[in-house]
């Protein structure tokens, strides 16, 4: 399901109601060009608990962070492909650089990176998550697996079969 916070909060709190000792998960990125990589890592994030919430960057983060030729795919695309993953509980589509905001306010009880991500930039993610007693996660790069390296190939193939 693709949710707005305050929708995905109230869902948060009526579950962790229902069951105390349920574990919520999060994991987030561009999901730009979806491949197996991708899949592999959401389904090993949802391995670690009961609910998956993908924080989805918007179209306009991953220009910030990406550059102005990024996202090749639209924000409601690739929130739509995500959603209808089995293993995929909520989405949720946010415009920071980073998802501190959201962390704070959801408070999985797992945060997930998976195998492309910036050390440096994931080191505050790991002490929000502290403060609540979260448990911060990371899965390693699944070789050969990249958006990058599939928009390279793309690239050089245009290159060679020009007309």
């Amino acid at each position: 399901m693709i949710a707005d916070l305050n929708s995905l909060k109230k869902e948060i709190d009526r579950l962790r109601k229902e069951n105390p000792r349920i574990k919520i998960v999060t994991t987030n990125g561009s999901f730009d060009i979806f491949h197996s990589g991708h899949i592999q890592t959401l389904e090993k994030a949802k391995s670690f608990g009961d609910v998956l919430i993908v924080l989805l960057n918007s179209d306009e983060s991953i220009k910030k962070f990406k550059g102005k030729k990024r996202p090749i795919v639209p924000e409601r695309e690739r929130a739509e492909l995500l959603s209808s993953l089995r293993f995929v509980d909520y989405v949720l589509i946010f415009n920071e650089d980073k998802p501190l905001g959201i962390l704070s306010q959801i408070k999985p009880n797992i945060h997930v990176k998976g195998g492309s991500f910036v050390q440096e930039r994931i080191e505050e993610e790991k002490k929000l998550l502290a403060t609540w007693g979260g448990e911060f996660k990371t899965l390693s790069l699944i070789e050969g697996k990249s958006t990058t390296d599939i928009i390279k190939k793309i690239q050089s193939l245009g290159d060679k079969n020009a007309p």
